[in-house]
């Protein structure tokens, strides 16, 4: 046992929800949630987080952290005409179909078998909204978007992982100390769930469902089962992903969406710094889990000081900690010559917001996408029979 094991772990754990909580309030306000079901909603996603890097990383001796879909958030954020009710059935659905691809090895083939280069111009297109409005939000607070800009530009050079942490917190200083921030609620009241009956509405199973679970198995899941081989270990995909289902399905009730391995968390409790030794650095875990069962205590009060900040400086946060992901799934999507144009085609109809017969651009991006690749794939064939 080493005081790096808990650092590690409290450090990882601030860096996920700290970075990425404004993204969390966007999404909320998006589907119409209340202030009681926003609450509800981080406290869920924090108990995720708790009870399955906890489970997971004493059961198979390895640091498995979890995280909540920072890409689904913003999916969810990107979304309109979505009530609540009808998100939390899009929820369940993609925790579900996690549980499939784990339990059903012809499902899970079959979702690998979407290029990657498409699935990440998805994603690219549902960021680049988020990324733009940073810059947007410049031209009316100048004062307060340019410095954070620059604090996040220097800081990376030397811990990318802890840039946006930065950021917030400088934001919070010349927030408050400006002048620039609503007056905090008074009292520390504790956090609770709130039941949401979901609504199986098919425009949003379509255009939210089914996007969010195909943007958290590439862009979380996939990748957080990378770091954990990178650092040596084997860990049992499948295992894991119906844990992470499961735990998706159960506080999708309480408006959390869906749950899934980190990758930047997990980086930062997998490498020699967290324990020389690969076989002990499990014990992250467990300390990873407290970190958030204390989150989901005063998550309330956490939303309450988000909420008394302006809305540039959350644009702000949230557009640069996902600068990073937008980075890597551009990367991503243009790396193959042959499958370029799809991949273009797919980010241009998904960032357009689209919306046709209720289903949101996501959804349509992707289906251009496949439908151009298919395209070539049979002009390809045709010329070489000719």
């Amino acid at each position: 046992m080493r005081l790096s094991i808990i650092t590690s772990a409290v450090v990882a754990a601030l860096v996920g929800f700290g970075s990425t909580i404004a993204i969390i309030i966007a999404a909320a306000q998006a589907v119409g949630a209340s202030a009681a079901q926003t609450s509800s909603w981080v406290a869920a996603l924090c108990l995720a987080m708790a009870a399955t890097s906890g489970f997971l990383s004493v059961r198979y001796r390895m640091p498995v952290v979890t995280a909540w879909s920072t890409p689904g958030a913003a999916l969810i954020a990107a979304s309109s005409g979505i009530s609540i009710h009808a998100a939390v059935g899009s929820f369940i659905l993609a925790g579900c179909l996690i549980m499939l691809a784990a339990l059903i090895r012809p499902f899970g083939r079959l979702i690998e078998r979407i290029p990657t280069s498409i699935a990440a111009a998805m994603l690219a297109g549902v960021l680049i909204r988020f990324v733009m409005a940073v810059f947007e939000s410049a031209q009316g607070a100048p004062a307060l978007v340019l410095p954070l800009v620059g604090v996040f530009l220097l800081i990376r050079l030397f811990n990318p992982a802890l840039a946006v942490l930065a950021v917030l917190l400088v934001g919070l200083g010349l927030s408050f100390g400006g002048g620039l921030a609503q007056p905090l609620p008074a009292g520390l009241s504790l956090s609770s769930l709130a039941f949401i009956a979901p609504a199986w509405e098919p425009t949003a199973l379509i255009g939210l469902g089914l996007p969010l679970f195909l943007v958290t198995m590439a862009s979380q899941n996939l990748p957080g089962l990378a770091v954990l081989k990178a650092s040596g270990y084997q860990p049992p995909s499948r295992p894991i992903l119906a844990a992470t289902g499961l735990a998706s399905v159960v506080t999708a009730f309480f408006g959390a969406h869906t749950s899934n391995l980190a990758a930047i968390s997990a980086a930062i409790c997998t490498g020699p710094d967290t324990h020389p030794d690969p076989a002990k650095r499990w014990m992250v875990g467990p300390f990873y889990a407290l970190t958030y069962l204390i989150f989901a205590a005063f998550s309330a009060a956490l939303i309450g000081l988000i909420a008394a900040l302006p809305p540039e400086l959350i644009r702000t946060v949230a557009g640069l900690a996902l600068m990073g992901a937008f980075a890597g799934a551009l990367g991503s999507a243009l790396s193959e010559e042959a499958k370029r144009f799809p991949a273009v085609l797919t980010l241009a109809v998904t960032a357009s917001g689209l919306t046709l017969f209720g289903i949101g651009s996501a959804f349509w991006g992707l289906a251009a996408g496949l439908l151009a690749l298919g395209l070539d794939v049979l002009a390809l064939r045709l010329r070489k029979r000719g």
